[in-house]
């Protein structure tokens, strides 16, 4: 059989999309993992182009997969996603090494350029790459109506568009069938899920009908929209005990005027009394939000706001980035992007310092109590695992050490996927240490 490799680059919504070509063309080619080097007959990179520094990984993936194929390591070299869904007309003239571009939606023509023929029967199936993990991204939508002023992905990614409720049941139970414990649901915006399908938000109504798959026993939202928030959701994550207590859910900023530049429809009242009622709803919940500091226009005062914002709210999880203008936002076009790069840095520094000492005085209020965590990983002696409270590759872990007793006899590679009760003996403002219950 030929063999096909496959580079995945950017957010988690990328390597669903991996996931998901690889399934049906697995019977036509031999996999090779990511990451091995050896002569393959197809490279195929699933590129990003958000912003900046995602574009140029992309670029040098790609020139470095070009010198592969100029020197005999690779047959056919394939490109797809958001950078050439995003640069069509440019890319091939600039790299004609290339001898295929797919965009972010053209998965059954690249399926067809694989010498494949797509099935529709087979669109819920999803390959793996790597080690066994106990958690997946399910992705219930593509592309996004929001028109956030900073934001590329509605002209790459397009419309958005929701995947039937029964496609998305039916991916879940395959992926519970390869021992998948917990669904990370995702998708440019989660609570905007149904409005184009069934006429009306229906992210309760799919979590409902996810929790009946038999395996799955965590399910957790990403980036959910604070305008229109859908209570029901609240509702549910108050009541289904397979709803993690935990919401992600990007902010962006505070103060009214620079929420308005942005385009978000939302001021800082409605942004602090939306956070109370989740708060209000749903006891010892769990956020995670993000920020973009620097934006055009953002004064020190708005950014004096949004620091003051910060320490009200108490985040237990929050990341920030500087605003990179993307050319064809409605920034690019009518903004200037005049706040200086060194002050950009400089509040980005100031922000997440505040929220270094929240992270860690919310980790050190855990120490002594007991919960209920996933083991992700055996590495080193250390098993290391996640409660309902951190999602995987953003926030820290719960490090347990295996030979520390209550374990002894159990093989530990076994034990990956399975459920365990600790107690927490030691935090920083990243990770936890726990022992075995």
């Amino acid at each position: 059989m030929p063999t096909l490799q496959v580079i995945t680059l950017g957010c988690s919504k990328n390597t669903v999309d991996t996931e998901h070509l690889l399934f049906q063309v697995q019977d036509s080619y031999e996999i090779v993992p990511e990451g091995e080097t050896c002569p393959v007959d197809v490279l195929l990179i699933n590129t990003c182009g958000f912003i900046g520094d995602a574009k140029q990984q992309s670029i040098d993936t790609i020139l470095a997969a070009a010198a592969r194929k100029a020197a005999g390591e690779v047959g056919r070299l394939l490109v797809f996603g958001c950078l050439s869904q995003r640069y069509p007309e440019e890319l091939p003239g600039l790299i004609p090494e290339v001898d295929g571009w797919f965009g972010a939606r053209d998965l059954d023509p690249l399926i067809r350029a694989l010498g494949c023929k797509p099935n529709p029967a087979l669109r819920h199936g999803r390959l793996p790459e790597g080690e066994y993990r106990p958690y997946a991204y399910l992705k219930i939508s593509e592309g996004c109506d929001r028109r956030c002023s900073y934001c590329a992905i509605p002209f790459i990614r397009g419309k958005h568009i929701s995947v039937p409720m029964e496609t998305l049941v039916a991916e879940a139970r395959e992926l519970a069938a390869r021992g998948v414990k917990e669904l990370i649901i995702i998708a440019q915006d989660t609570t905007y899920y149904g409005l184009d399908l069934y006429g009306k938000r229906c992210l309760a109504q799919l979590l409902e009908k996810l929790s009946e798959v038999e395996g799955i026993e965590w399910m957790r939202i990403h980036y959910s929209y604070p305008a229109d928030f859908p209570e029901d959701v609240l509702d549910q994550m108050a009541r289904n005990p397979k709803v993690c207590r935990y919401m992600d859910i990007p902010l962006q900023h505070v103060s009214d005027e620079v929420l308005d530049k942005m385009h978000r429809h939302v001021d800082g009242a409605w942004t602090r009394e939306l956070i109370r009622r989740m708060r209000e709803k749903v006891p010892g919940v769990v956020l995670r939000t993000t920020f973009i500091v620097g934006h055009p226009g953002e004064t020190s005062a708005h950014f004096k706001e949004l620091v003051e914002f910060v320490k009200e709210a108490r985040f237990q999880r929050m990341g920030a980035f500087t605003y990179s203008e993307e050319e064809g936002t409605f920034g690019a076009q009518h903004f200037e992007d005049s706040i200086s790069p060194a002050t950009k840095k400089k509040r980005l520094k100031e922000l997440m310092e505040v929220q270094r000492g929240i992270s860690f005085a919310y980790n050190q209020s855990r120490i002594g109590t007991e919960v209920r965590v996933l083991v992700d990983a055996f590495s080193d002696g250390i098993l290391v695992c996640r409660s309902e409270y951190e999602s995987p590759e953003v926030d820290g872990e719960i490090l347990v050490n295996y030979s520390a007793g209550k374990l002894d006899g159990i093989e530990p590679h076994s034990l990956v996927g399975e459920f365990l009760t600790v107690r927490i003996t030691a935090a920083d403002e990243y990770d936890l240490t726990a022992e075995v219950v």
